[in-house]
């Protein structure tokens, strides 16, 4: 076994991590508290700022004409755009504005997947290495279409078993 673990294999928890963020605060039907909003606005572009350099990192070691990397590379673009935005007046504008932030964070996160070759599991969260796996569907949390990706073989089973 390596002693050193490459770099994307070490920044994986924390994009999991946010795009599990990102993705709550999407889905939140209620109006969150002006504050909360602000510091969720404040940790979702923090981060942008850590994806978005890694991102570049990894489009660097990629040819010019790789599509997944322009596609990455133009969807930096936008979310260096929204974070440009200042900070809206009311608390409606704001929870958009951070709501556009946490899109872009979720998008991000899906193209540093892309870029990596890592796969996660869309249940449990955890990289699916060499491990079985099978191609899940499920309605996505907001209800807005369906979320495609694989699952560990362990983590359908339980969920054929549960009936959900």
């Amino acid at each position: 076994m390596n002693a050193t673990r490459s770099e994307a294999e070490v920044t994986v928890p924390g994009v999991t991590a946010m795009r599990a963020q990102a993705s709550w605060f999407l889905d939140q039907r209620t109006l969150p508290r002006h504050q909360a909003t602000q510091l969720m606005g404040k940790d979702l572009r923090e981060f942008l700022e850590h994806l978005i350099a890694h991102i570049e990192l990894l489009a660097t070691k990629r040819s010019k004409d790789d599509v997944p990397t322009n596609v990455a590379l133009a969807r930096v673009a936008e979310a260096r755009r929204r974070m440009e935005e200042p900070e809206a007046e009311g608390l409606c504008g704001e929870v958009e504005r951070v709501k556009s932030l946490a899109r872009s964070v979720v998008s991000l996160c899906d193209h540093h997947d892309t870029l990596t070759g890592i796969t996660v599991c869309l249940l449990c969260d955890h990289v699916i290495g060499d491990e079985a796996w099978v191609p899940f569907q499920r309605v996505c949390p907001s209800g807005a279409g369906l979320e495609s990706g694989r699952v560990h073989q362990d983590c359908a089973r339980t969920v054929s078993r549960s009936g959900h």
